[in-house]
């Protein structure tokens, strides 16, 4: 049986999420805030499912209140929406921006590729 790599960090990330409180939880958020790049690869899964992904995620922010300027329990950013699922870019998807909320089954990556 071969493992995909997707596969593989989907169960990783599910097992961090179910392990940690959700003060851990928030705290990770906070720290992916933080990450950058040029080729940030977000998959998005109901279960053991993928359902959305998005390529060329340049950054994943925290949204902070206007008036309290707290951290929002959601993440947004912008992306390619890889509708087909086959890791690449075509030219008919279109770059779109996002919101997931920290609740959300998620692994966020460098592309590989």
């Amino acid at each position: 049986m071969k493992i995909r790599f997707e596969h593989l960090l989907a169960v990783l990330g599910g097992l961090f999420v179910f392990g940690c409180t959700q003060e851990q939880r928030n705290r990770f958020g906070r720290d992916v805030q933080n990450w950058t790049g040029s080729d940030g690869v977000l998959e998005v899964y109901a279960g053991d499912k993928l359902v959305r992904r998005f390529l060329k995620v340049e950054k994943l922010s925290t949204a902070m209140g206007t008036d309290d300027g707290r951290p929002r329990d959601y993440r947004y950013g912008f992306g390619v929406l890889d509708e087909n699922l086959n890791m690449i870019a075509d030219p008919t998807e279109k770059k779109v921006y996002f919101e997931i909320s920290s609740h959300t089954n998620m692994v966020f990556f460098e592309n590989p590729r």
